[in-house]
């Protein structure tokens, strides 16, 4: 077995190794999301805590961890008389993103349950982490359908697997400790909401901290055994600590003073719901607990606030993560009892873990929008301008709206997702086909179907069904898909005019909030100028998109065949990385083209590139004006797809609604 990298000798990252701990001595709290680059110990630190956690009672030979003390009733495994038991260490399970349905949640014998009438159950993951660790690395990245059962199993603590018509129930309470890399994309705020804590971890600037990871990391490759001899003393005493502050739990006391300061600070951030208040009372008492006192104090609720608020006050998916520590002082200040008189609070215990502090502030939030200079605006016809004369500073997107529905015609066999119509391992059933592979959807009524006629030949004699392999058929299932969404944006002089760019930025950023409730992966091609530019190679972080879009500045010509080429150069390239992700192209644009020869005819053939691959597209038609030249229109009848003006985007434009953006046949 590999020995683990030493909890204790973790440099730094006090906020991390904090809100672990925290949840050690108190499980209650929920759980820990790590967000941060790459890089910076997240996953070292989360495995390195299941060697501190204390051991676990369990009733010997029961799969499902059972405790001796109060064994479950409705054990798959039992019943199990209450009495004396067996320890095993605490267990940390790791469920790996690209994992299956059976393998999280269990697994039934299919051909036993027909043949046999037994619930002859292979317990899943779930099972496993039962009254330990289930640690998800680069949780952001998981299915949607095992973020589902992730949160139905979080909510009721038990799993409930059913099959066509047989049921299995277990207790499954565990630990959801996940880590994420911002950059690749956000979580449902489902999933995020059920984390009690969060942290955002940063890589040190400081050289000498980073000299001694370094020479940490490499002590601990060349001998694991002897690095972690090195650090048992103080292992002992953080899990003797632990220990403690486990058993001065239930002494400790939190007061009318302290829950109104939790309730007024839930309050002055509108948080959504309740469970924020409940966490941050729980996270507050294990604080006291871990310091060893038996009263929760200011500076406990001030910590608790700074762990378990920043994810929860997100309005929306683009918003960035933190708290205002100065509102959260004057809160405090103000509903502030005789608990604490200090001002300046020690924000955490001593210790390891201790002494984490207040996250800081973002650094990466917009700064302005440059919207200030009153230069000179590009005219609607593109001319030519001197070099830099036709460059704008970059526009405010206006307020985001809901948007329409557009989807790829046809059926698809990409990952799941809510955009457009595919073959998927869940949804509704469709068929039933004989299995490929391994059989993951029984098709029951057709599997009865095959096996009915030969019975006779093989000999049943009693009341079960004689069910073998050529029997089985898969159920083939209708569900949705995500999309690759990859939008190019006209950033030309004919764009440029403030009020009108705004609006455009805001039509984008719409459709970004779309694709990222539709689990889409998005791309963003720009054109202006003498060409085109990537400004975000697809990928799964729609703020990564929100954001280059914020900046993006407009002037100068209209390269439109540049643009489309670029961006069917985009689409090539991924069809090779991920050949079963249909695309969907956004075409922003007035329809315009200037610069070079024959501009117009030369955007036509480019655009008809796409109509022979097959891609859909949809044209938003930027054009205003009480004289408009249709050039939007006639664009997109090149591209194959079709056309729709900013107030038609709308999900509440009286127009008529957006389905498909194709009218041919799939």
């Amino acid at each position: 077995m590999t020995t683990p990298f030493p909890f204790t000798a973790v440099v730094g990252q006090d906020d991390l190794r904090l809100a672990l701990l925290l949840n050690a001595v108190s499980p209650a709290v929920g759980g820990v999301l790590v967000r941060g680059e790459k890089g910076t110990a997240k996953s070292t630190a989360v495995r390195a805590l299941s060697a501190l956690l204390p051991e676990v009672p369990v009733v010997p030979g029961c799969r499902f961890s059972c405790d001796p003390a109060s064994p479950d009733p409705g054990c798959p495994d039992g019943p199990h008389e209450a009495g004396g038991g067996a320890e095993r260490p605490a267990r940390m399970v790791e469920l790996p993103v690209g994992a299956s349905e059976d393998r999280l949640v269990g697994a039934l014998d299919i051909e036993r349950a027909l043949s046999e009438g037994v619930k002859a159950f292979e317990p899943g993951l779930l099972a496993d982490a039962h009254r330990g660790i289930l640690y998800v690395d680069e949780v952001n990245l998981l299915h949607d359908h095992l973020v589902d059962l992730l949160l139905d199993a979080a909510a009721m603590g038990a799993s409930y697997v059913e099959r066509e018509g047989v049921s299995v129930r277990h207790a499954a309470r565990f630990l959801l400790v996940g880590t994420m890399n911002p950059e690749e994309g956000e979580l449902r705020p489902q999933l995020l909401d059920r984390f009690g804590l969060t942290v955002e971890v940063a890589a040190s600037r400081e050289p000498d901290q980073r000299v001694e990871v370094v020479k940490r990391r490499l002590a601990y490759d060349d001998d694991p055994a002897a690095f972690a001899a090195r650090w048992a003393e103080e292992e002992a005493a953080v899990r003797a600590r632990i220990v403690a502050a486990r058993e001065l739990l239930p002494s400790v006391r939190l007061g009318d003073g302290a829950l109104r300061q939790i309730a007024a600070t839930c309050a002055a951030f509108e948080v959504d719901g309740m469970r924020a208040d409940i966490v941050m009372a729980r996270t507050a008492t294990a604080l006291a607990a871990w310091a060893g006192r038996t009263d929760v104090l200011a500076e406990d609720v001030r910590q608790a606030a700074l762990l378990a608020l920043p994810h929860r006050r997100r309005r929306n998916p683009f918003d960035a993560p933190g708290l205002d520590e100065d509102k959260l002082d004057e809160t405090l200040e103000e509903f502030g009892g005789s608990d604490d008189d200090d001002p300046d609070p020690d924000p955490g215990p001593d210790g390891p873990g201790g002494g984490g502090g207040g996250q800081p502030e973002p650094d990466d939030a917009p700064q302005g929008d440059g919207d200030t200079a009153a230069r000179p605006e590009a005219g609607e016809g593109g001319q030519p301008q001197p070099s830099g004369a036709g460059e704008q500073s970059a526009a405010r997107a206006s307020e985001p709206f809901r948007t329409k529905v557009l989807s790829v015609p046809g059926i698809g066999e990409g990952a799941a997702g809510r955009r457009s119509r595919a073959r998927t391992e869940h949804g509704r059933t469709t068929g039933a086909r004989r299995p490929r592979g391994a059989l993951t959807k029984l098709h029951l009524a057709a599997t009865v179907q095959a096996a009915a006629p030969h019975q006779r030949a093989r000999g049943r004699s009693g009341p079960g069904l004689v069910v073998r392999r050529d029997d089985l058929r898969q159920a083939t299932r209708e569900g949705r898909e995500g999309n690759l969404v990859l939008f190019v944006v006209d950033a030309s002089g004919s764009m440029a005019a403030r009020q009108r760019m705004s609006a455009v930025k805001g039509a984008v950023l719409s459709l970004l909030l779309d694709a990222y409730q539709r689990r889409d992966k998005v791309g963003l091609v720009t054109f202006r100028g003498t060409g085109a530019d990537v400004a975000l190679p697809p990928t799964s972080s729609v703020d990564a998109a929100a954001t280059r879009l914020e900046t993006l500045p407009t002037g100068g010509r209209t390269p439109l065949a540049a643009g489309l080429l670029r961006a069917h150069d985009v689409l090539r390239v991924e069809r090779l990385r991920d050949p079963a992700r249909r695309p969907l192209v956004v075409l922003v644009t007035d329809g315009r083209a200037t610069g070079g020869p024959e501009p117009v005819a030369l955007a036509g053939r480019a655009a008809r590139l796409f109509a022979a691959d097959g891609v859909a597209s949809v044209v938003v038609d930027c054009e205003s004006g009480p004289v408009r030249l249709g050039l939007a229109g006639q664009l997109a009848g090149e591209l194959g797809g079709t056309a729709v003006t900013l107030d038609e985007l709308r999900a509440d434009s009286i127009a008529g609604l957006v389905k498909d953006v194709q009218r041919r046949a799939a």
